[in-house]
């Protein structure tokens, strides 16, 4: 039987959309570089962005400074309509307890002075799981500084994940098998908390932020 051209040049069209689908859905993400620190209470990692950042790294930030920035940041988890209507009726909860704020600024301090302008500072938070010998709580994240601004994204917030990781593609550092979720994220005071102008999204003037902090 012979294909009419029609047919042949269908045929070329729906193997080449069907290699772009393949491709976007193969999409890189961040990956890890260096291991600051990691024990069973916190980890801070460096991870390299796939895509140019030109961040403003490294950062010297005092641990006390970046511990009154944990204290500030408060969530709630975002929300499709209708179900959005009701999250909103809920207030924002605080994201770091003061325990995790002390274990968690100094690392966080040290690894935005060996972070690069391509990378960010990924971190987790650790406490025992609804069952400790298998399930762990987790709430992590990453952030970056770009001149005044420092960007903080939240992933987990107090989710239960397995305590041993298994993934076939990275067996040092596997991904969690409960994906990240996606917050609405608020910094107080308020009129601190702006917006980059260069990236669009939301972020915290830190250097006017310290300026109404005691010396650390």
């Amino acid at each position: 039987m012979r294909v009419s051209s029609e047919h042949t040049g269908l045929l070329n069209v729906c193997v080449v959309v069907f290699g772009i689908l393949a491709l976007g859905g193969c999409a890189r993400l961040p990956y890890t570089k260096t291991v600051v620190h990691e024990d069973q209470r916190v980890a801070v990692r460096l991870q390299a962005e796939v895509s140019p950042a030109g961040y403003s790294h490294p950062v010297e930030i005092p641990p006390p400074y970046i511990a009154a920035i944990l204290r500030g940041l408060s969530l709630r988890e975002q929300q499709r309509l209708p179900l959005r209507w009701f999250a909103e009726e809920v207030p924002p909860r605080q994201v770091f307890r003061e325990d995790e704020v002390e274990v968690l600024a100094p690392q966080l301090a040290a690894a935005l002075q060996q972070v690069g302008p391509e990378e960010r500072v990924y971190f987790e938070v650790f406490a025992p799981g609804m069952n400790p010998r298998y399930r762990r709580d987790v709430t992590g994240g990453w952030l970056a500084v770009r001149e005044q601004y420092l960007h903080i994204t939240m992933d987990y917030f107090h989710t239960q994940q397995p305590v041993e990781k298994s993934d076939a593609y990275d067996y040092n550092y596997p991904t969690p098998w409960t994906p990240p979720n996606t917050y609405l994220l608020y910094f107080e005071p308020g009129r601190f908390y702006l917006t980059d102008p260069k990236t669009h999204s939301r972020a915290v003037d830190y250097r006017e932020f310290f300026k109404t902090l005691p010396p650390p």
